[in-house]
């Protein structure tokens, strides 16, 4: 049996049901009678069953009309939550967002535009995961995430990238360093003699400093080779050396030991990027979280 009735018809059904009246059914359903008449015909037809007994003098639910309408009212009312809750994602009220993003970026920039996100849609249940790119670019394609705020783009025929910003490389140096007393940009051939501590051959940190040196046909190597933030700043503040690092992960490692000065000659710009998969539209909560990421990426320094 193929069932293809409308809404609308199974509204006249119900009001029918309710006043057990053609002609006020007609005038709630704004119909003229012959149309209410053809639409419970047809809802008969389909359901292979009689709804209601007709006669000159009154109108009452058979059997089955009773059964259909007990069963339409779930219906209808299954229907009208189905429309409310796909308003509500759509109105951002309600929904998961998840996303993965850098370490300098989840502990820099995204805590203030997830706090204003969760002020504005409370009901939106975020997760962020603070990962880097070839991990993050695994969240997207496993639908673990929304998407991925990455340095890197992916290149893959399944990802997109969408570029969103972009941060400047600066130089910390300890604040006793004879180095820290200037205010305008330093040359990276003129800071390649001084000890460097980077992070590991293969992230986008130390690529971008390997690039930079190799147009002065220097090779860069650093004093110390070592994976957390934290843990260059420190270095750093101890006087164990200087750190060439994009101004969104310095930021995140501030402290009063330790200044930053810009790198230049080249001045190398580390792109930050919205990684999702090939052909897949944002949802209208991930929609509205790249939004308030444009904003706050566009009031940053420099």
């Amino acid at each position: 049996m193929k069932i293809n009735w409308s809404a609308r018809e199974v509204d006249v059904f119900l009001a029918l049901a309710d006043s057990l009246s053609f002609r006020r059914t007609a005038l709630q359903m704004h119909l003229s009678q012959s149309a209410v008449s053809g639409t419970l015909a047809r809802l008969e037809e389909m359901l292979g069953a009689r709804l209601f007994e007709r006669t000159t003098r009154a109108v009452e639910l058979t059997q089955a009309g009773e059964v259909f309408a007990e069963q339409a009212r779930i219906l209808r009312h299954q229907m009208d939550e189905t429309v409310r809750r796909v308003q509500e994602v759509a109105q951002v009220q309600v929904g998961r967002l998840a996303l993965a993003a850098l370490p300098s970026l989840a502990a820099g920039l995204l805590p203030r535009v997830l706090a204003r996100f969760a002020a504005e849609h409370p009901g939106v249940h975020l997760e962020l995961f603070d990962s880097l790119a070839g991990p993050a670019f695994d969240m997207v394609r496993a639908g673990r995430v929304d998407f991925a705020l990455t340095a890197a783009n992916p290149a893959y025929a399944d990802l997109d990238y969408l570029p969103l910003a972009s941060d400047r490389f600066v130089l910390l140096l300890g604040r006793g360093h004879a180095l820290a007393r200037g205010r305008g940009d330093l040359g990276w051939a003129d800071v390649a003699h001084l000890p460097h501590i980077s992070m590991p051959a293969g992230t986008s940190v130390r690529q971008y400093a390997d690039e930079a040196l190799l147009t002065h046909g220097i090779r860069f190597a650093p004093q110390y080779a070592v994976e957390h933030l934290a843990t260059i700043a420190a270095m750093v503040a101890a006087d164990l050396g200087v750190s060439a690092l994009p101004l969104l992960a310095a930021q995140v490692v501030q402290r009063p030991e330790v200044v930053a000065r810009p790198l230049a000659r080249p001045v190398l710009r580390r792109p930050i990027g919205l990684v999702r998969l090939s052909g897949r539209r944002l949802s209208p909560a991930a929609a509205r979280m790249v939004e308030m990421l444009r904003e706050e990426m566009a009031a940053l320094p420099g």
